[in-house]
């Protein structure tokens, strides 16, 4: 095993890991340790080049940071990528491996999961270290985190509506998900109930297919989901896809969604704002999944209640992010992070 240190001037520390034996390479982005040890998922995903999956282990690793800030959680931010295809590259072997990695960081960083990951994953990651979330069994196994995860996407989702159309009543509203996944499939159940209408589209076309016959959604190509007519866009898959490309194309009012970082930068949050299109700050709409891993990691026993009482705090916090944008007439998104500095820094504040 070969763990090396990388310079990242704006995070603590950050590593690169390889291990011939089992095929593992990736990275640990440990971004920030000041309000606790840093917790975030690790995905595994092909990358075009080692360097875009550091990229993204940096990008997420922040955005950590800021999401359990947000949340009022006592942990930092981290985030781990696994360089390879989960369905054909992902074996036992390599998962031990990773934990070994994890174990050396002493305690620093806790794993969990993330996208091309399970709880049976996390076991056998668990072999290997203690500082691992989202198992399926134990005294605070806190298992797959994707439905607590959608259910504060659709609170999210609604506070959005309720500040853009006055009300947060979903019946009869159109809502565009991108990436169907573990997530994003509860979070198109809850939209389904409410009574929403949907514009669906992933990467994989029958799961698009399954679940167009399933909700009686109307499904689309990967790339036509920009372009979809809809009240409110709800992105569900990877970082990035709000920029300087996609943002002319939308057709929406408003965008609430699951996925991590999704403006390519903060220009972008600004374009949305210049096309008057409301943006729920994704740290906050997706907060749901570390509130249910954090219970787990902080040994939270009535864990129902408390994971309740925290999705509760996000919706309070993102009403707050958004009444306030509004009344400066800035974006949301800067809004947010100002709040997440805020705590970060209270002393400058």
């Amino acid at each position: 095993m070969e763990i090396t240190t990388i310079d990242a001037p704006d995070h603590e520390r950050v590593v690169e890991f390889k291990d011939a034996a089992s095929g593992l390479s990736g990275f640990v982005a440990i971004h920030s340790t000041q309000l606790g040890p840093a917790a975030g998922g690790v995905r595994m995903r092909t990358y075009g080049h080692p360097s875009e999956a550091l990229d993204d282990a940096l990008r997420l690793s922040r955005g950590m940071t800021y999401k359990n800030a947000a949340a009022d959680l006592p942990l930092g931010g981290g985030k781990a990528v696994i360089i390879g295809d989960p369905n054909a590259d992902k074996t036992p072997r390599l998962l031990q491996a990773f934990g070994r990695v994890v174990q050396s960081l002493g305690g620093r960083y806790w794993t969990a999961e993330d996208m091309g990951m399970t709880p049976a994953d996390m076991a056998q990651i668990g072999t290997e270290t203690e500082y691992v979330a989202g198992l399926p069994d134990g005294p605070f196994a806190s298992g797959d985190p994707s439905p607590v995860t959608a259910r504060g996407i659709f609170n999210a989702i609604r506070i959005t509506a309720r500040h853009r159309f006055g009300s947060g009543d979903l019946s009869g509203k159109t809502v565009s998900v991108q990436g169907l996944g573990h997530v994003g499939e509860h979070l198109c159940a809850l939209l389904h109930d409410a009574g929403a209408k949907l514009v669906i589209t992933d990467i994989d076309a029958g799961q698009t297919a399954r679940l167009g016959d399933r909700f009686a959604a109307q499904a689309v190509a990967p790339d036509a989901i920009y372009a979809a007519e809809a009240d409110i866009f709800a992105p569900c898959a990877i970082g990035g896809i709000l920029n300087e490309t996609s943002i002319p194309l939308l057709k929406v009012s408003a965008v609430a969604g699951g996925a991590n970082n999704q403006l390519a930068t903060d220009a972008d949050a600004q374009r949305l704002h210049d096309r008057g299109i409301l943006y729920a700050p994704d740290f906050v709409a997706n907060g749901g999944g570390i509130v249910n891993v954090a219970t787990e990691i902080l040994k939270i026993r009535d864990r129902e209640a408390w994971v309740g009482q925290r999705l509760e705090a996000l919706e309070r916090t993102m009403d707050r992010i958004l009444t306030r944008a509004k009344v400066d007439g800035v974006s949301p998104h800067a809004v947010a992070e100002s709040i997440v500095e805020e705590k970060l820094h209270p002393q400058a504040a």
